[in-house]
């Protein structure tokens, strides 16, 4: 394998080489097909929100080198920062998608109780198994919000759109929502800290490492955020915190040029001695035994 540089890819970027006529300014990408998706054949960092529905045949790809399979009735949820690559679609592939910025995807959650502590548990299930109405339920918003882009002199276009994206996005939650166990016993307030603390690891684990740092800027104790974090996402705060910051040394070490000094140096590791050991403690392989192995595949 070729070790290449990471691609970022946003909603401008995106509308530039892309086919599609289906957009929203800068915040809306709608695609008729999942191959018209504009995903060069190399590592892509996501900087918007892609949601994508298979409604025949099959496709793979890796996220975060996690090799995923999506089929026939699932859908697919990518969220910003994670690396896609390796995507092969089946002949009779057909589905659509959705690319949404993330300041519109702000705009779209304001005011609505849960939705974004359940979108980023779609980040451990980013593929889900849609039921036919489910399925159907998701094509007639994709053909209405369709509908409504092209109608330009609608005086109140973007807030109808807006609307839509908000009621689709439910669904969605609605189903991520019965994928997750112990729901009703979670209350708003451990929920609402759960979203903070994944909002700040997004923003600074590759900065900051401690469970104790998170908690001094919720102004909670460790302990306390701990057991909250666990009630709510059945994860640790440190297992979250080893996802993110194992999966992007794996990024930098598959996908990228850089010395293993250089991707310790950027992840703020003391010294590329310590960012060994700690990969290894998550991985059981060293980065040189990991990048070596990506190289035969």
């Amino acid at each position: 394998m070729n070790i290449q540089e990471i691609t970022e890819i946003n909603i401008p970027l995106a509308k530039s080489i892309s086919q599609s006529k289906a957009c929203l300014d800068d915040d809306l990408i709608l695609f008729d097909r999942i191959s018209d998706i504009p995903l060069p054949d190399k590592p892509c960092r996501l900087q918007c929100l892609l949601i994508a529905l298979c409604t025949k045949g099959s496709l793979k790809y890796s996220l975060n080198t996690r090799e995923l399979q999506a089929f026939t009735g699932d859908i697919i949820i990518i969220g910003r920062g994670q690396v896609i690559n390796h995507i092969q679609q089946s002949r009779d592939c057909i589905g659509v998608a959705f690319m949404i910025s993330y300041p519109f995807f702000h705009q779209i959650f304001t005011g609505i109780h849960n939705l974004s502590t359940l979108f980023l548990f779609s980040r451990q299930h980013p593929v889900l198994k849609l039921e036919p109405s489910e399925e159907e339920d998701i094509m007639n918003y994709f053909y209405l919000i369709r509908a409504k882009i092209r109608e330009k002199v609608h005086r109140f276009r973007k807030d109808t759109i807006r609307l839509l994206l908000n009621t689709m996005s439910c669904d969605v939650c609605n189903i991520i929502y019965q994928i997750q166990s112990g729901d009703n016993r979670q209350s708003s307030r451990a929920e609402a800290i759960f979203t903070e603390f994944m909002k700040l690891v997004k923003e600074n684990y590759k900065t900051a490492h401690r469970v104790k740092w998170y908690s001094d800027h919720l102004c909670m104790t460790s302990k306390y955020l701990s057991e909250t974090v666990k009630t709510v996402s059945h994860h640790t705060p440190n297992e979250w915190l080893n996802s993110y910051i194992a999966a992007e040394i794996k990024i930098q070490l598959k996908d990228s040029s850089k010395s293993i000094k250089q991707i310790a140096m950027d992840l703020h590791f003391p010294n590329q001695g310590l960012m060994g050991k700690y990969f290894k403690g998550q991985t059981g392989m060293s980065p040189t035994s990991y990048r070596l192995s990506q190289k035969l595949e």
